[in-house]
């Protein structure tokens, strides 16, 4: 079994800044990608960045720019830093995992991002 638990969501103002964590636990081979996603209330879940194991990454244009993924291989964490936060970035924040065992996925729970004034 594997975990996947995100952290770091919460209430911001419009400007402001926040930095989501989520760390997979359990019974993991190798970690390929790591990926952020997010859907507001009537949307599609959409990607918002992704990181390789090689450390290689991408962005949704709606991002670029403001928004930072890294990862810490030993720690199978990855990191989401958001800054200058919009209030169409509200959205519950998912991360997804992707293990080279059988290519199998794994999500987690998400975490609320709320950005208002």
């Amino acid at each position: 079994q594997v975990q996947v638990v995100e952290s770091g969501g919460g209430l911001v103002q419009p400007g402001g800044s926040l930095r989501l964590s989520c760390a997979a636990s359990g019974s993991i081979f190798s970690i390929n990608a790591m990926r952020w996603y997010r859907q507001a209330p009537g949307n599609q879940r959409e990607l918002v960045a992704g990181i390789t194991s090689g450390s290689i990454t991408s962005y949704a244009d709606s991002v670029k720019g403001r928004f930072t993924i890294t990862r810490d291989n030993a720690k199978n964490t990855v990191y989401l830093q958001m800054n200058s936060l919009k209030p169409e970035d509200t959205a519950v924040y998912y991360c997804h995992v992707l293990t080279s065992h059988l290519g199998l996925g794994y999500w987690g729970q998400g975490t609320q991002v709320t950005v208002s004034s």
